[in-house]
Parts: C-alpha cells; sequence; structure tokens
C-alpha cells in the first residue's frame, strides 16, 4: 500500500507525488492531458496541482487552460482527486496579484473552469508587496469561510514573509497558510533549506516543492553542452553544468546502479525524504513518462544513499 502523507495541518492526504497541471493544455493536448490524469489516479494519486496563469504565456493562451481541461476531466471521468490551483501571476478582475478583490473574482473564476464547489488547496502564487498582509490573508479567510476553499497555502513566499501571513492570521483567530510551494532540487536548495525549511518544519506547514527535476536535468538527459539541444529547456542547464550538477549526477548514477531506480526516481526520493517535505510535483506529458515518475512514490532511499546525495549537492 502505498504511503499517504498528510499535507501539514490541513484534511488533505497524497502519496510521495503530486502530479504537476502547469503541461495540460499546453505541450500535453486534451486526451494526453486526459490520459495522463487516469493513469495518475489509478496509481493512487489524490493531488493535482495547476494555477490560473497556466498557459498564459503560449501565444493565444489567456491563463486558465490547464484548470479548463481538469474541469473537463473531472466531469467527463467522474474521478475523484483533490485540485490544488493558485492566484497572484494573472491579472484580470478585481486587479492583480493579492489585491482582495482580486483574489475573491480569481476564484470563483478557478471554480468555473474545474467544475468543482471547493478548491483544496489555493496558493498565493507569489507574495505581493503593494497589498497589506492583513488584506490578502482576510481575502483568503473569506474564501474558506463561504466554504469555496479548503485549504490555504502560499508558493514563492520567503521566510519572513511566511511568518508575517500566518502571525497575521493566527492574531485574528483566522485560516493560515498549511501548505507551502517552493523551489527545491537537488542542484537547487538554497530557496528553501535554512529558515524557510526550519519554520515549515516547526510549524507543521506541508511543502510541496516544484522543479523536482530541474527542468529535466536530474533526469541525466543533459551530461554536457552538447546535450542542450534536446530540448528548448536546455540553454538553463549549464548553470547546473557549472555548479553541483556533475557531483549530483555522479551520486545518482551510484544509487541507479544499486537500486535499478531511473535517475528521475531517485531525485524525487530524495525531495520526499527531506524535513518538511510532502510530496514534489512532478509533470508529464505522455502517459508512459508518468509511468517512470510514478514508482517514487514508493521508493525509499537509504540514510547512506540520502547522505551521499546530500553531500554531493551542498
Amino acid at each position: 500500500m502505498t504511503e499517504q502523507r498528510r499535507v501539514g495541518a490541513s484534511h488533505l492526504h497524497t502519496p510521495k507525488l503530486c502530479l504537476g497541471g502547469n503541461v495540460f493544455g499546453w505541450t500535453a493536448d486534451k486526451a494526453t492531458s486526459f490520459a495522463v490524469l487516469d493513469a495518475f489516479v489509478d496509481a493512487g494519486g489524490t493531488l493535482v496541482d495547476t494555477a490560473d496563469v497556466y498557459s498564459a504565456w503560449v501565444p493565444g493562451h489567456r491563463g486558465g487552460e490547464s484548470e479548463s481541461v481538469i474541469g473537463e476531466w473531472l466531469k467527463t471521468s467522474g474521478k475523484q482527486v483533490g485540485v490544488a490551483t493558485k492566484v497572484g501571476m494573472l491579472p484580470g478582475e478585481g486587479g492583480e496579484k493579492l489585491a482582495p478583490a482580486r483574489i475573491a473574482a480569481a476564484c470563483e473564476a478557478s471554480l468555473k473552469r474545474l467544475g468543482v464547489e471547493q478548491i483544496a488547496l489555493y496558493y498565493a502564487h507569489q507574495d505581493d508587496d503593494a497589498t497589506p498582509q492583513e488584506a490578502y490573508m482576510e481575502a483568503f479567510a473569506k474564501l474558506v469561510a463561504a466554504g469555496k476553499v479548503a485549504t490555504l497555502g502560499a508558493s514563492n513566499f520567503h521566510a519572513a514573509r511566511l511568518k508575517s501571513a500566518n502571525d497575521i492570521a493566527r492574531a485574528a483567530g483566522a485560516p493560515h497558510f498549511k501548505a507551502l510551494q517552493p523551489e527545491y532540487n537537488l542542484v537547487s536548495r538554497h530557496k528553501y533549506e535554512g529558515e524557510l525549511q526550519d519554520y515549515c518544519v516547526e510549524h507543521n506547514i506541508g511543502v510541496l516543492p516544484y522543479y523536482g527535476l530541474a527542468s529535466g536535468f536530474l533526469t541525466g538527459k543533459y551530461r554536457s553542452a552538447a546535450d542542450f539541444g534536446k530540448s528548448v529547456r536546455g540553454s538553463r542547464m549549464q548553470a547546473y553544468l557549472d555548479g553541483t550538477g556533475p557531483a549530483v549526477l555522479a551520486a545518482m548514477d551510484a544509487i541507479a546502479a544499486e537500486t535499478g531506480a531511473t535517475l528521475a526516481q531517485i531525485a524525487l526520493a530524495w525531495l520526499a525524504a527531506q524535513p518538511g517535505i510532502t510530496a514534489p510535483i512532478a509533470s508529464a506529458t505522455s502517459v508512459a513518462q508518468l509511468q517512470e515518475l510514478l514508482p517514487a512514490m514508493d521508493l525509499a532511499l537509504t540514510p547512506a544513499q540520502i547522505d551521499a546525495l546530500d553531500t554531493a549537492g551542498a
């Protein structure tokens, strides 16, 4: 039986893998997205992550494409899955970022696209220095009180701002952020480790990191500059090769030889073993790609293997 983990102090549970929905309606067409979602839920997956801004960066897209695909799939499949979505990067009705009127309008739009009555986990996609934290925490609290949102989360927040937001909410007797979504992986550790990780562990905030595979670097696809042409993301890989990347890949190769696991599975299992982490998020543009990621739900690395990866990526 696949281990189910509780997301911080919330009522949400997930195995050690959350499915990223950023590709739905973008690099995965509707039919492929439906097949990936089916396979994920059939394998025991319980939480799918998206955002209202996915995929507004694509020419001809306006944002909401991913939510719309997930909504259609929920309706036609009849399957149950928790959906996490976000507000704060797509401007629109009510303003931009975390303006209270924007939060209210964006939530309604997300509910409509998803075709659900309640969002399982609703994130502030980024912090908003222009809006008082009291104002946006109150706006989020209203959504919880109305039953439109079950659990609140924050993404891309620094430790001090996450703490102050939660302190404000607690002082008001209002719901606070129970989940955090930071960038975190074996070759990019500075945005989570340290003060932010310590705060999340101390206050039981469930952490669901994104970029768990470092845009594909941790699959072993990019071993040298000659490999950069393998994808449009190749140009991002130089920084990893110049940094701890080669040492991390070498340590992962050794563990792959010991376990028979793929590098992607090892990268995700390392994340799931870190203090504070509930489950990493990873996306798949095909069922075959998803099938490679799924064993990470059950892969447990030994303390020695975790230590070797920690040292290589330090």
